[in-house]
């Protein structure tokens, strides 16, 4: 049996901004903040941030698939992007270029690959995590929890990263 493959050549693009930009960036600004594009992220909270503070956009709406995954698959704790796709997707990924020299002026063919593998899976993740957020009837959940994670970036980006401040302590 052929496994399905869930790339699809010139859907990937890598921006890097060179050392001392200004982060003008109008047109990938105008993507990030256009409401009718959602914006697929794992691990969105720090995705958002990251967004936030270097090109001073909220990138939104968005979906996250490291959040999705907490909420429907409570039978693990493991829900990094590696394990999600090996679980639902049957593929491995390989995280080896994750420490590599990302600040090198010229970036690897290896690290390129890796960058790309961050997003290559998302779409088809969605479909698999939206199928069980269905079944269990915690799509409002999981749509509320997305809406918020700007929010949540924002109280990242202001000091309360660590912190829960809804907590009763």
């Amino acid at each position: 049996m052929r496994r399905p493959d869930f790339r699809r050549e010139g859907d990937e693009h890598l921006v890097r901004f060179a050392r001392g930009s200004d982060y003008s960036a109008p047109r990938l600004k105008a993507v990030l903040t256009d409401p009718a594009r959602l914006k697929l992220y794992h691990f969105a909270r720090f995705d958002i941030a990251s967004i936030k503070a270097y090109l001073g956009v909220m990138a939104t709406p968005v979906y996250c698939t490291k959040t999705a995954s907490r909420l429907i698959r409570t039978y693990t704790d493991r829900h990094g992007l590696k394990e999600l796709v090996k679980e639902l997707l049957g593929h491995e990924i390989s995280k080896q270029q994750q420490t590599s020299d990302w600040g090198a002026a010229e970036l690897s063919d290896a690290q390129k690959d890796y960058a790309a593998s961050d997003v290559r899976y998302l779409h088809a993740l969605k479909e698999k995590l939206d199928e069980r957020l269905e079944r269990e009837g915690r799509m409002p959940l999981a749509q509320a929890c997305f809406d918020f994670l700007p929010h949540r970036a924002l109280l990242d980006l202001a000091g309360w990263a660590e912190e829960d401040i809804f907590a009763h302590v």
